[in-house]
Protein backbone atom coordinates (compact mmCIF):
# COMPACT_ATOMS: atom_id res chain seq x y z
CA UNK A 1 0.00 0.00 0.00
CA UNK A 2 1.46 3.50 -0.84
CA UNK A 3 2.75 4.98 2.61
CA UNK A 4 1.37 9.25 3.14
CA UNK A 5 4.56 11.14 3.53
CA UNK A 6 4.42 13.40 6.34
CA UNK A 7 7.36 15.53 7.10
CA UNK A 8 6.87 16.71 10.62
CA UNK A 9 6.52 20.55 11.40
CA UNK A 10 9.47 21.91 13.30
CA UNK A 11 9.32 23.17 16.76
CA UNK A 12 7.85 26.41 17.63
CA UNK A 13 10.58 29.06 17.88
CA UNK A 14 10.15 29.21 21.29
CA UNK A 15 11.44 25.63 21.83
CA UNK A 16 14.80 26.34 20.13
CA UNK A 17 15.09 29.85 22.53
CA UNK A 18 14.39 27.30 25.56
CA UNK A 19 17.24 25.17 24.56
CA UNK A 20 19.40 27.33 22.73
CA UNK A 21 22.63 25.27 23.43
CA UNK A 22 20.63 22.63 21.62
CA UNK A 23 21.89 22.33 17.79
CA UNK A 24 18.49 23.06 15.69
CA UNK A 25 19.22 19.59 14.54
CA UNK A 26 18.95 17.55 17.55
CA UNK A 27 16.10 19.40 18.90
CA UNK A 28 14.03 18.98 16.46
CA UNK A 29 14.32 15.72 16.96
CA UNK A 30 13.92 15.11 20.35
CA UNK A 31 10.82 17.44 20.50
CA UNK A 32 9.61 15.09 17.72
CA UNK A 33 10.22 12.29 20.19
CA UNK A 34 8.09 14.39 23.04
CA UNK A 35 11.21 15.11 24.97
CA UNK A 36 10.46 18.71 25.40
CA UNK A 37 11.43 19.75 29.64
CA UNK A 38 14.89 19.35 30.57
CA UNK A 39 14.43 16.52 32.87
CA UNK A 40 13.32 14.42 29.97
CA UNK A 41 16.34 15.99 27.52
CA UNK A 42 19.00 15.36 30.45
CA UNK A 43 17.46 11.99 30.63
CA UNK A 44 17.40 11.14 27.17
CA UNK A 45 20.63 12.62 25.96
CA UNK A 46 22.80 11.03 28.71
CA UNK A 47 21.22 8.39 31.42
CA UNK A 48 22.91 8.15 34.45
CA UNK A 49 22.53 4.89 35.86
CA UNK A 50 22.74 6.26 39.17
CA UNK A 51 20.28 9.04 38.62
CA UNK A 52 17.27 7.65 35.87
CA UNK A 53 16.92 4.14 36.93
CA UNK A 54 13.82 4.27 39.90
CA UNK A 55 13.44 2.92 43.38
CA UNK A 56 12.55 -1.13 43.19
CA UNK A 57 10.08 -0.26 46.23
CA UNK A 58 7.82 2.20 44.12
CA UNK A 59 5.87 -0.70 43.34
CA UNK A 60 3.29 -1.08 45.73
CA UNK A 61 3.98 -4.76 46.43
CA UNK A 62 7.49 -5.14 46.37
CA UNK A 63 8.02 -5.30 49.70
CA UNK A 64 5.78 -7.77 50.44
CA UNK A 65 7.61 -9.88 47.56
CA UNK A 66 10.84 -9.46 48.90
CA UNK A 67 9.71 -11.08 52.20
CA UNK A 68 7.92 -13.66 50.44
CA UNK A 69 11.06 -14.81 48.32
CA UNK A 70 13.43 -14.17 51.40
CA UNK A 71 11.01 -16.29 53.64
CA UNK A 72 10.45 -19.27 51.02
CA UNK A 73 14.80 -19.57 50.54
CA UNK A 74 15.23 -19.66 54.46
CA UNK A 75 12.57 -22.36 55.25
CA UNK A 76 13.80 -23.98 51.66
CA UNK A 77 10.53 -24.41 50.31
CA UNK A 78 10.52 -24.92 46.16
CA UNK A 79 10.69 -22.14 44.54
CA UNK A 80 9.53 -22.23 40.51
CA UNK A 81 10.01 -19.70 38.47
CA UNK A 82 7.24 -19.79 35.43
CA UNK A 83 8.04 -17.49 32.48
CA UNK A 84 7.61 -17.71 28.76
CA UNK A 85 8.96 -19.24 25.66
CA UNK A 86 9.92 -15.78 23.70
CA UNK A 87 13.29 -13.84 24.58
CA UNK A 88 11.82 -11.44 26.76
CA UNK A 89 10.47 -14.65 28.89
CA UNK A 90 14.10 -16.47 28.26
CA UNK A 91 15.89 -13.28 29.71
CA UNK A 92 13.42 -12.81 32.43
CA UNK A 93 13.72 -16.38 34.07
CA UNK A 94 17.35 -16.02 33.75
CA UNK A 95 17.88 -12.99 36.25
CA UNK A 96 15.37 -14.22 38.80
CA UNK A 97 17.20 -17.84 39.09
CA UNK A 98 20.24 -16.18 38.84
CA UNK A 99 19.41 -13.78 41.76
CA UNK A 100 17.82 -16.65 43.83
CA UNK A 101 20.78 -18.67 43.30
CA UNK A 102 23.26 -15.65 43.94
CA UNK A 103 21.34 -15.16 47.45
CA UNK A 104 21.77 -18.69 48.42
CA UNK A 105 18.30 -20.26 47.77
CA UNK A 106 18.93 -24.23 46.70
CA UNK A 107 15.49 -25.29 46.08
CA UNK A 108 14.54 -23.70 42.80
CA UNK A 109 13.12 -24.73 39.42
CA UNK A 110 12.47 -22.98 36.41
CA UNK A 111 9.39 -23.80 33.83
CA UNK A 112 9.23 -22.86 30.25
CA UNK A 113 6.42 -23.72 28.53
CA UNK A 114 6.14 -25.57 24.96
CA UNK A 115 4.12 -23.26 22.43
CA UNK A 116 2.52 -26.75 21.11
CA UNK A 117 1.63 -28.10 24.47
CA UNK A 118 1.47 -25.59 27.10
CA UNK A 119 0.56 -22.33 25.51
CA UNK A 120 0.99 -18.83 26.18
CA UNK A 121 1.33 -18.12 30.17
CA UNK A 122 -0.16 -20.14 33.12
CA UNK A 123 -2.35 -23.30 32.50
CA UNK A 124 -3.97 -25.45 34.82
CA UNK A 125 -2.46 -28.55 34.08
CA UNK A 126 1.25 -26.58 34.50
CA UNK A 127 -0.50 -25.63 38.46
CA UNK A 128 -1.70 -28.76 38.95
CA UNK A 129 1.93 -30.63 38.43
CA UNK A 130 3.65 -27.95 40.09
CA UNK A 131 1.55 -29.08 43.11
CA UNK A 132 2.18 -32.18 42.56
CA UNK A 133 6.00 -31.89 42.76
CA UNK A 134 5.60 -30.06 46.40
CA UNK A 135 5.71 -26.44 45.01
CA UNK A 136 5.22 -23.61 47.59
CA UNK A 137 6.18 -20.24 45.38
CA UNK A 138 5.48 -19.47 41.64
CA UNK A 139 7.50 -16.44 40.30
CA UNK A 140 6.10 -15.58 37.13
CA UNK A 141 8.25 -13.26 34.46
CA UNK A 142 6.59 -12.01 31.33
CA UNK A 143 3.05 -13.84 32.07
CA UNK A 144 0.20 -14.58 34.50
CA UNK A 145 -1.58 -10.45 34.53
CA UNK A 146 -4.35 -12.67 32.59
CA UNK A 147 -4.17 -15.76 34.47
CA UNK A 148 -7.39 -15.30 36.93
CA UNK A 149 -8.45 -19.12 37.29
CA UNK A 150 -5.15 -20.30 37.06
CA UNK A 151 -3.96 -18.44 40.22
CA UNK A 152 -7.27 -19.08 42.09
CA UNK A 153 -6.35 -22.71 41.38
CA UNK A 154 -3.05 -22.16 42.45
CA UNK A 155 -4.26 -20.52 45.37
CA UNK A 156 -6.64 -23.31 46.47
CA UNK A 157 -3.67 -25.67 46.17
CA UNK A 158 -1.74 -23.64 48.74
CA UNK A 159 0.79 -22.15 46.49
CA UNK A 160 1.25 -18.94 46.61
CA UNK A 161 2.41 -16.82 43.44
CA UNK A 162 3.64 -13.46 42.48
CA UNK A 163 3.31 -12.25 39.42
CA UNK A 164 5.94 -10.09 37.71
CA UNK A 165 4.68 -9.00 33.70
CA UNK A 166 4.31 -6.00 31.56
CA UNK A 167 1.36 -7.01 29.53
CA UNK A 168 -1.90 -5.82 28.96
CA UNK A 169 -3.92 -5.48 32.43
CA UNK A 170 -7.60 -6.67 32.21
CA UNK A 171 -10.37 -5.37 34.42
CA UNK A 172 -10.37 -8.01 36.88
CA UNK A 173 -6.45 -9.15 37.53
CA UNK A 174 -5.55 -12.36 39.15
CA UNK A 175 -6.11 -12.52 42.95
CA UNK A 176 -2.22 -13.37 43.52
CA UNK A 177 -0.15 -12.93 46.26
CA UNK A 178 1.65 -9.64 45.17
CA UNK A 179 1.73 -8.47 41.53
CA UNK A 180 4.93 -6.26 40.61
CA UNK A 181 3.89 -4.52 36.97
CA UNK A 182 4.38 -0.93 36.06
CA UNK A 183 0.69 -0.34 34.91
CA UNK A 184 -0.67 -1.88 37.18
CA UNK A 185 1.34 0.34 40.09
CA UNK A 186 0.18 4.25 39.34
CA UNK A 187 3.00 5.67 41.30
CA UNK A 188 5.94 4.02 38.93
CA UNK A 189 7.37 6.16 36.93
CA UNK A 190 7.83 4.15 33.47
CA UNK A 191 4.76 2.18 32.34
CA UNK A 192 7.51 0.65 29.57
CA UNK A 193 9.47 -1.34 31.20
CA UNK A 194 9.79 -5.16 29.21
CA UNK A 195 8.89 -8.34 31.01
CA UNK A 196 12.85 -8.60 31.50
CA UNK A 197 13.26 -5.34 32.74
CA UNK A 198 10.60 -6.09 35.23
CA UNK A 199 12.24 -9.12 36.51
CA UNK A 200 15.34 -6.80 37.19
CA UNK A 201 13.14 -4.58 39.19
CA UNK A 202 12.51 -7.21 41.32
CA UNK A 203 15.98 -8.53 41.37
CA UNK A 204 17.18 -5.07 42.71
CA UNK A 205 15.02 -5.17 45.39
CA UNK A 206 16.03 -8.75 46.14
CA UNK A 207 19.71 -7.20 46.39
CA UNK A 208 18.70 -4.23 48.56
CA UNK A 209 17.52 -6.34 51.38
CA UNK A 210 20.08 -9.10 50.84
CA UNK A 211 22.64 -6.47 51.21
CA UNK A 212 21.66 -5.34 54.56
CA UNK A 213 22.86 -8.70 56.28
CA UNK A 214 25.67 -9.42 53.79
CA UNK A 215 28.34 -7.74 52.11
CA UNK A 216 28.56 -10.46 49.09
CA UNK A 217 26.50 -12.32 47.37
CA UNK A 218 26.82 -16.41 47.95
CA UNK A 219 28.79 -16.14 44.41
CA UNK A 220 31.63 -13.88 45.96
CA UNK A 221 30.14 -11.32 43.75
CA UNK A 222 29.20 -7.84 45.29
CA UNK A 223 25.94 -7.13 44.99
CA UNK A 224 26.75 -4.06 42.53
CA UNK A 225 28.82 -6.19 40.56
CA UNK A 226 26.17 -8.64 39.84
CA UNK A 227 23.28 -6.07 38.87
CA UNK A 228 25.46 -4.55 36.36
CA UNK A 229 26.24 -8.01 34.76
CA UNK A 230 22.49 -8.81 34.43
CA UNK A 231 22.14 -5.69 32.04
CA UNK A 232 22.72 -7.38 29.09
CA UNK A 233 19.24 -9.82 29.48
CA UNK A 234 17.15 -6.54 30.22
CA UNK A 235 18.79 -4.79 26.75
CA UNK A 236 17.81 -8.27 24.48
CA UNK A 237 14.46 -8.09 26.30
CA UNK A 238 13.57 -4.75 26.23
CA UNK A 239 14.65 -5.07 22.17
CA UNK A 240 13.27 -8.58 21.72
CA UNK A 241 9.70 -7.43 22.86
CA UNK A 242 9.73 -3.58 21.04
CA UNK A 243 9.39 -2.14 24.25
CA UNK A 244 9.44 1.79 24.11
CA UNK A 245 12.85 2.95 24.57
CA UNK A 246 12.21 6.25 26.43
CA UNK A 247 12.51 7.00 30.26
CA UNK A 248 14.27 3.97 32.59
CA UNK A 249 13.61 1.33 29.38
CA UNK A 250 16.02 3.82 27.38
CA UNK A 251 18.62 4.28 30.24
CA UNK A 252 19.01 0.40 30.98
CA UNK A 253 18.91 -0.91 27.30
CA UNK A 254 21.60 1.81 26.84
CA UNK A 255 23.68 0.36 29.68
CA UNK A 256 22.60 -3.07 29.26
CA UNK A 257 24.32 -2.71 25.34
CA UNK A 258 27.64 -1.79 26.86
CA UNK A 259 27.49 -4.56 29.11
CA UNK A 260 26.59 -7.26 26.09
CA UNK A 261 29.20 -6.06 24.18
CA UNK A 262 31.56 -7.27 27.36
CA UNK A 263 29.54 -10.07 28.26
CA UNK A 264 31.32 -12.85 30.52
CA UNK A 265 28.00 -15.05 29.78
CA UNK A 266 29.84 -18.08 28.23
CA UNK A 267 26.19 -18.49 26.25
CA UNK A 268 26.23 -15.48 24.70
CA UNK A 269 29.89 -15.61 23.78
CA UNK A 270 28.97 -18.97 22.28
CA UNK A 271 25.85 -17.41 20.68
CA UNK A 272 27.64 -14.36 19.00
CA UNK A 273 30.64 -16.64 17.95
CA UNK A 274 27.97 -18.80 15.80
CA UNK A 275 25.85 -15.89 14.76
CA UNK A 276 29.50 -13.87 13.45
CA UNK A 277 28.94 -11.02 15.76
CA UNK A 278 32.81 -11.36 17.53
CA UNK A 279 33.87 -8.35 15.29
CA UNK A 280 35.42 -5.79 18.08
CA UNK A 281 35.50 -2.99 14.99
CA UNK A 282 31.23 -3.28 15.64
CA UNK A 283 29.48 -2.75 18.24
CA UNK A 284 26.76 -4.83 19.25
CA UNK A 285 23.32 -2.48 19.07
CA UNK A 286 19.48 -2.57 19.07
CA UNK A 287 19.59 -3.19 15.46
CA UNK A 288 21.74 -6.54 15.72
CA UNK A 289 19.76 -7.74 19.02
CA UNK A 290 16.44 -7.00 16.93
CA UNK A 291 18.08 -9.16 13.89
CA UNK A 292 20.39 -11.35 14.68
CA UNK A 293 20.32 -12.21 18.69
CA UNK A 294 16.56 -12.35 19.36
CA UNK A 295 15.44 -14.32 16.62
CA UNK A 296 18.12 -17.20 17.63
CA UNK A 297 16.59 -17.01 21.22
CA UNK A 298 12.89 -16.78 19.54
CA UNK A 299 13.55 -19.50 17.69
CA UNK A 300 13.82 -22.19 20.55
CA UNK A 301 10.48 -21.71 21.47
CA UNK A 302 9.16 -21.80 17.81
CA UNK A 303 10.79 -24.58 16.59
CA UNK A 304 12.38 -26.61 19.46
CA UNK A 305 11.44 -25.77 23.28
CA UNK A 306 12.45 -22.30 24.87
CA UNK A 307 14.59 -24.96 27.56
CA UNK A 308 17.38 -24.74 24.69
CA UNK A 309 18.14 -21.03 24.63
CA UNK A 310 17.42 -20.92 28.91
CA UNK A 311 19.88 -23.05 28.95
CA UNK A 312 22.37 -21.56 26.82
CA UNK A 313 21.98 -18.33 28.92
CA UNK A 314 22.74 -20.21 31.75
CA UNK A 315 25.37 -22.69 30.92
CA UNK A 316 28.70 -22.78 33.12
CA UNK A 317 30.73 -25.15 30.59
CA UNK A 318 32.30 -24.40 27.28
CA UNK A 319 31.50 -27.19 25.74
CA UNK A 320 27.76 -27.34 26.17
CA UNK A 321 27.67 -23.91 25.29
CA UNK A 322 28.85 -24.46 21.79
CA UNK A 323 26.64 -27.00 21.26
CA UNK A 324 23.36 -24.77 22.09
CA UNK A 325 24.43 -21.87 20.39
CA UNK A 326 24.61 -24.49 17.26
CA UNK A 327 21.58 -26.21 17.76
CA UNK A 328 19.94 -22.20 18.41
CA UNK A 329 21.18 -21.81 14.82
CA UNK A 330 20.12 -24.79 12.99
CA UNK A 331 16.57 -24.04 14.85
CA UNK A 332 16.69 -20.45 13.30
CA UNK A 333 17.58 -21.58 10.27
CA UNK A 334 15.02 -24.36 10.34
CA UNK A 335 12.27 -21.37 11.65
CA UNK A 336 13.39 -19.49 8.64
CA UNK A 337 12.66 -22.00 5.67
CA UNK A 338 9.18 -23.26 7.54
CA UNK A 339 7.91 -19.53 7.89
CA UNK A 340 8.47 -18.76 3.87
CA UNK A 341 6.57 -22.16 3.21
CA UNK A 342 3.73 -20.93 5.36
CA UNK A 343 3.89 -17.77 4.49
CA UNK A 344 2.92 -18.70 0.66
CA UNK A 345 0.18 -20.74 1.67
CA UNK A 346 -1.56 -18.26 3.99
CA UNK A 347 -1.34 -16.10 1.38
CA UNK A 348 -3.09 -18.25 -1.01
CA UNK A 349 -5.73 -18.14 1.43
CA UNK A 350 -5.71 -14.02 1.15
CA UNK A 351 -5.42 -14.04 -2.43
CA UNK A 352 -8.17 -12.91 -4.01
CA UNK A 353 -10.73 -13.71 -2.09
CA UNK A 354 -9.61 -11.64 1.57
CA UNK A 355 -7.85 -8.84 -0.19
CA UNK A 356 -10.39 -6.32 -0.14
CA UNK A 357 -11.67 -7.34 3.48
CA UNK A 358 -11.21 -5.21 6.35
CA UNK A 359 -9.33 -7.65 8.46
CA UNK A 360 -7.14 -10.93 7.01
CA UNK A 361 -7.27 -14.26 8.56
CA UNK A 362 -5.38 -17.47 8.15
CA UNK A 363 -5.73 -20.92 9.47
CA UNK A 364 -3.89 -24.20 8.54
CA UNK A 365 -3.86 -27.66 9.78
CA UNK A 366 -1.23 -28.60 11.69
CA UNK A 367 0.38 -25.24 11.03
CA UNK A 368 3.59 -24.81 14.21
CA UNK A 369 1.91 -22.53 16.71
CA UNK A 370 5.43 -21.15 17.35
CA UNK A 371 5.67 -19.11 13.77
CA UNK A 372 1.99 -17.99 13.75
CA UNK A 373 2.86 -14.59 15.22
CA UNK A 374 5.76 -14.15 12.30
CA UNK A 375 3.17 -14.87 9.46
CA UNK A 376 0.86 -12.66 11.16
CA UNK A 377 3.37 -9.60 11.10
CA UNK A 378 4.47 -10.54 7.12
CA UNK A 379 0.84 -10.53 6.17
CA UNK A 380 0.13 -6.82 7.83
CA UNK A 381 3.55 -5.62 6.46
CA UNK A 382 2.51 -6.30 3.03
CA UNK A 383 -1.41 -5.57 2.98
CA UNK A 384 -1.19 -2.89 5.92
CA UNK A 385 -4.25 -4.36 7.70
CA UNK A 386 -4.84 -6.37 10.65
CA UNK A 387 -3.92 -10.05 10.50
CA UNK A 388 -4.69 -13.14 12.01
CA UNK A 389 -3.12 -16.41 11.73
CA UNK A 390 -4.23 -19.50 13.19
CA UNK A 391 -3.39 -23.37 13.29
CA UNK A 392 -5.31 -26.00 14.02
CA UNK A 393 -3.78 -28.91 15.77
CA UNK A 394 -5.55 -32.05 17.31
CA UNK A 395 -8.78 -30.34 17.12
CA UNK A 396 -7.81 -27.02 18.85
CA UNK A 397 -7.42 -23.45 17.44
CA UNK A 398 -4.67 -21.12 18.66
CA UNK A 399 -3.04 -18.56 17.07
CA UNK A 400 -1.54 -14.85 16.88
CA UNK A 401 -2.73 -11.60 15.68
CA UNK A 402 -0.79 -7.95 14.36
CA UNK A 403 -2.55 -5.17 14.28
CA UNK A 404 -1.84 -1.83 13.03
CA UNK A 405 -2.14 1.94 14.29
CA UNK A 406 -5.32 2.76 15.51
CA UNK A 407 -6.28 -0.66 16.50
CA UNK A 408 -6.46 -1.82 19.71
CA UNK A 409 -6.59 -5.30 19.34
CA UNK A 410 -6.23 -6.84 23.02
CA UNK A 411 -8.96 -4.10 23.72
CA UNK A 412 -11.71 -6.12 21.51
CA UNK A 413 -10.28 -9.26 23.00
CA UNK A 414 -11.00 -8.07 26.37
CA UNK A 415 -14.51 -7.29 24.99
CA UNK A 416 -15.40 -10.89 23.76
CA UNK A 417 -13.48 -13.15 26.51
CA UNK A 418 -16.32 -15.57 26.18
CA UNK A 419 -14.61 -17.03 22.33
CA UNK A 420 -11.33 -17.86 24.00
CA UNK A 421 -10.60 -20.38 26.22
CA UNK A 422 -7.05 -18.29 26.55
CA UNK A 423 -5.52 -15.01 25.45
CA UNK A 424 -3.12 -12.30 25.94
CA UNK A 425 -1.16 -9.72 24.81
CA UNK A 426 -0.74 -6.04 23.57
CA UNK A 427 -2.94 -3.47 21.66
CA UNK A 428 -0.64 -4.07 18.63
CA UNK A 429 0.04 -7.94 18.94
CA UNK A 430 -1.77 -10.91 20.80
CA UNK A 431 -1.97 -14.49 20.98
CA UNK A 432 -4.93 -16.48 21.83
CA UNK A 433 -6.50 -19.98 21.66
CA UNK A 434 -10.31 -20.32 20.77
CA UNK A 435 -12.85 -21.56 22.76
CA UNK A 436 -14.44 -24.91 20.92
CA UNK A 437 -16.61 -23.63 17.94
CA UNK A 438 -16.13 -20.24 18.26
CA UNK A 439 -13.82 -20.08 14.73
CA UNK A 440 -16.60 -18.12 12.35
CA UNK A 441 -18.13 -16.09 15.88
CA UNK A 442 -14.93 -14.56 16.60
CA UNK A 443 -13.36 -13.83 13.27
CA UNK A 444 -17.04 -12.14 12.36
CA UNK A 445 -17.39 -10.35 15.82
CA UNK A 446 -13.66 -9.84 15.57
CA UNK A 447 -14.59 -7.94 11.88
CA UNK A 448 -17.46 -6.19 13.45
CA UNK A 449 -15.80 -4.67 16.57
CA UNK A 450 -12.66 -3.28 13.69
CA UNK A 451 -15.63 -1.70 11.87
CA UNK A 452 -17.21 -0.28 14.76
CA UNK A 453 -13.80 0.91 16.45
CA UNK A 454 -12.34 2.60 12.63
CA UNK A 455 -14.96 3.85 11.14
CA UNK A 456 -14.00 7.45 12.24
CA UNK A 457 -10.21 6.45 11.62
CA UNK A 458 -7.63 6.72 8.54
CA UNK A 459 -5.79 3.87 8.50
CA UNK A 460 -3.57 4.42 5.81
CA UNK A 461 -0.04 3.65 7.05
CA UNK A 462 1.60 7.32 7.56
CA UNK A 463 5.66 7.51 7.06
CA UNK A 464 6.83 9.91 9.44
CA UNK A 465 9.77 11.89 8.56
CA UNK A 466 11.97 14.08 10.51
CA UNK A 467 12.83 16.47 7.85
CA UNK A 468 13.53 17.20 4.11
CA UNK A 469 16.88 17.82 3.33
CA UNK A 470 19.48 17.72 0.90
CA UNK A 471 22.02 15.03 0.16
CA UNK A 472 24.91 17.32 -0.08
CA UNK A 473 24.00 17.50 4.54
CA UNK A 474 24.54 14.11 4.90
CA UNK A 475 27.88 14.15 6.24
CA UNK A 476 29.85 13.13 8.89
CA UNK A 477 28.56 15.70 11.22
CA UNK A 478 24.72 14.70 10.77
CA UNK A 479 26.06 11.54 11.46
CA UNK A 480 27.50 12.11 15.00
CA UNK A 481 24.10 13.72 16.04
CA UNK A 482 22.39 10.81 15.26
CA UNK A 483 24.82 8.84 17.36
CA UNK A 484 23.19 10.52 20.42
CA UNK A 485 20.09 9.11 20.07
CA UNK A 486 21.26 5.61 19.88
CA UNK A 487 19.53 3.35 21.25
CA UNK A 488 16.91 3.34 18.75
CA UNK A 489 13.58 1.68 18.99
CA UNK A 490 9.81 2.08 19.66
CA UNK A 491 9.87 5.90 20.25
CA UNK A 492 12.32 6.43 19.26
CA UNK A 493 12.91 5.42 15.35
CA UNK A 494 15.93 6.01 13.76
CA UNK A 495 16.04 9.59 11.94
CA UNK A 496 14.38 9.37 8.45
CA UNK A 497 14.97 12.31 5.76
CA UNK A 498 13.30 13.16 3.00
CA UNK A 499 15.28 14.29 0.02
CA UNK A 500 13.79 15.41 -3.31
CA UNK A 501 14.50 15.64 -6.88
CA UNK A 502 17.07 13.26 -6.98
CA UNK A 503 18.86 11.80 -9.85
CA UNK A 504 20.47 8.03 -9.72
CA UNK A 505 23.92 7.29 -11.76
CA UNK A 506 23.41 3.62 -11.82
CA UNK A 507 21.15 0.91 -10.63
CA UNK A 508 21.91 -2.56 -9.60
CA UNK A 509 20.16 -5.82 -8.21
CA UNK A 510 21.61 -7.62 -4.60
CA UNK A 511 21.56 -10.29 -2.99
CA UNK A 512 21.47 -14.13 -4.53
CA UNK A 513 18.11 -13.91 -5.55
CA UNK A 514 18.31 -10.02 -6.63
CA UNK A 515 15.09 -9.20 -4.20
CA UNK A 516 17.71 -5.64 -2.84
CA UNK A 517 18.36 -2.60 -4.36
CA UNK A 518 21.89 -0.73 -4.75
CA UNK A 519 21.08 2.79 -6.33
CA UNK A 520 23.78 5.13 -6.90
CA UNK A 521 23.11 8.60 -6.81
CA UNK A 522 24.44 12.21 -7.73
CA UNK A 523 25.56 14.24 -4.78
CA UNK A 524 27.12 17.25 -5.76
CA UNK A 525 30.83 16.34 -6.39
CA UNK A 526 29.97 12.76 -4.57
CA UNK A 527 28.18 9.98 -5.22
CA UNK A 528 26.17 8.05 -2.48
CA UNK A 529 24.81 4.91 -2.36
CA UNK A 530 21.53 3.71 -1.03
CA UNK A 531 20.74 0.33 -0.16
CA UNK A 532 16.85 -0.86 -0.46
CA UNK A 533 16.06 -4.41 0.97
CA UNK A 534 13.29 -6.62 -0.13
CA UNK A 535 12.79 -3.87 -3.05
CA UNK A 536 12.24 -5.83 -6.19
CA UNK A 537 10.33 -8.71 -5.12
CA UNK A 538 6.75 -9.68 -6.84
CA UNK A 539 4.65 -8.82 -4.68
CA UNK A 540 5.30 -5.16 -4.97
CA UNK A 541 6.69 -2.64 -7.66
CA UNK A 542 9.90 -4.40 -9.14
CA UNK A 543 12.00 -1.08 -8.77
CA UNK A 544 15.17 -3.04 -10.35
CA UNK A 545 13.33 -2.94 -13.24
CA UNK A 546 11.22 0.52 -12.91
CA UNK A 547 14.13 2.37 -12.22
CA UNK A 548 17.02 3.83 -14.99
CA UNK A 549 20.02 5.98 -15.38
CA UNK A 550 18.77 9.70 -15.82
CA UNK A 551 15.82 8.83 -13.18
CA UNK A 552 14.83 11.68 -10.73
CA UNK A 553 13.31 10.43 -7.42
CA UNK A 554 12.26 11.01 -4.19
CA UNK A 555 13.90 9.21 -1.11
CA UNK A 556 13.12 8.21 1.90
CA UNK A 557 15.98 7.12 4.22
CA UNK A 558 17.88 6.76 6.97
CA UNK A 559 21.90 7.11 7.66
CA UNK A 560 23.90 4.30 7.88
CA UNK A 561 27.67 3.45 7.83
CA UNK A 562 29.54 0.64 5.24
CA UNK A 563 32.64 -0.95 6.78
CA UNK A 564 34.87 -2.50 4.37
CA UNK A 565 38.55 -3.05 4.52
CA UNK A 566 39.35 -1.27 6.94
CA UNK A 567 36.74 1.82 5.57
CA UNK A 568 33.81 3.74 6.33
CA UNK A 569 31.50 5.31 4.15
CA UNK A 570 27.88 6.96 4.64
CA UNK A 571 25.64 5.27 2.86
CA UNK A 572 21.60 5.79 2.77
CA UNK A 573 19.02 3.01 3.98
CA UNK A 574 16.11 3.40 1.67
CA UNK A 575 12.68 3.55 3.42
CA UNK A 576 10.71 4.14 0.77
CA UNK A 577 11.16 6.09 -2.84
CA UNK A 578 8.83 7.29 -5.38
CA UNK A 579 9.57 8.74 -9.07
CA UNK A 580 9.67 12.56 -8.81
CA UNK A 581 6.38 14.02 -10.34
Amino acid sequence: MLKKWEVLPDPPQSFFEEFPELPKTVASLLYHRNIKTQKQIDEFLNPDYSEDIHDPFLFKDMEKTVNRIFKAVEEKEKIVVHGDYDADGVTAATILISTLEAIGSKNNDVFLPHRETDGYGLNTNTIQNLSDEKTNLIITCDCGISNVKEVELANELGIDVIITDHHSVPEQPPEAFAIIHPKVDDNYPCKTLAGGAVAFKLMQGILRKHKEKNEALANGQTHEQFEKWLLDMVAIASVADMVPLVGESRTLTKYGLIVLNRTKRIGLQKLLLQAGLTDKKREIDAHTIGFQIAPRINAAGRINHANVAYNLMMAQDDANATDLARELDENNKERQNITETLLKEATKQIEPDQKDNPILFALGKEWSTGLVGLIAGRLKERYYKPSIVMAENNGEITGSGRSVDGFNIIECFQEMPEQFTKFGGHPMACGFTLASGKLESFKEKLTQKLIEKTKDKDLTPTLDIDAQISLENVDWDLYDILDKFKPFGQMNEKPRYLARNVKIKNVQPLGKDKKHIKIFLENAQKTLIAIGWNLCGTNQTNWCEELNQDDVIDIVFEIDVNEWNGNRELQLMIVDLRLSS
